[in-house]
C-alpha cells in the first residue's frame, strides 16, 4: 500500500517537474534557441516562483526515489512495479500422473560436470612397517 502511494507521488512529481522545466525561460541561449522576449510566463517574480517550485518538486522526486529504493530491498515487502511478474528462478515442474513416478533425472549441467572430471590419481596405500620377527621365549 505504501509502495503504491509513493510510486504515484514519484510519477506525479516527475511529470510536474518536466512541465515546470519546460515552462521556464531559457537563460543560457544554447545555440541561439529560446530566451526570447515573449513567452508564456514572464517577469522576475514568476521566474522565482517557478524556480522554487521546481526545487521543491526535485526534492520530493529524489526523496521518493530513495525511499522506494530502500523499500524494494526488504525481503518481506513486495514491489508495486513487479507485483505480477513471474519468478525467474522458480523450478519448472511437470504434472505427475499417479503410478508413473520415476527417479528424478540428472540435470544436464551435472552430467557434463561428471563427464569432464578426471578421476583422482591412484595413490598406492603406504606399505605397512615391517615387524621384527618374534623370537621364541625361553624360560
Amino acid at each position: 500500500m505504501v509502495n503504491s502511494i509513493l510510486l504515484v507521488v514519484y510519477i506525479l512529481a516527475a511529470f510536474f517537474m518536466i512541465v515546470l522545466i519546460l515552462l521556464q525561460r531559457s537563460e543560457g541561449g544554447a545555440l541561439g534557441m529560446g530566451g526570447g522576449g515573449g513567452g508564456f510566463v514572464t517577469g522576475r517574480a514568476a521566474a522565482n516562483f517557478l524556480t522554487k517550485l521546481t526545487t521543491v518538486l526535485a526534492a520530493i522526486f529524489f526523496t521518493t526515489a530513495l525511499v522506494l529504493g530502500m523499500l524494494s530491498h526488504k525481503p518481506a515487502a513486495t514491489s508495486a512495479v513487479g507485483a505480477g511478474a513471474p519468478q525467474r528462478n522458480a523450478p519448472a515442474s511437470a504434472p505427475v500422473i499417479p503410478g508413473t513416478e520415476a527417479a528424478p533425472a540428472t540435470p544436464p549441467s551435472l552430467i557434463r560436470k561428471q563427464q569432464t572430471e578426471t578421476p583422482p590419481a591412484a595413490n598406492p596405500a603406504p606399505a605397512a612397517p615391517a615387524q621384527p620377527p618374534q623370537l621364541p621365549q625361553t624360560q
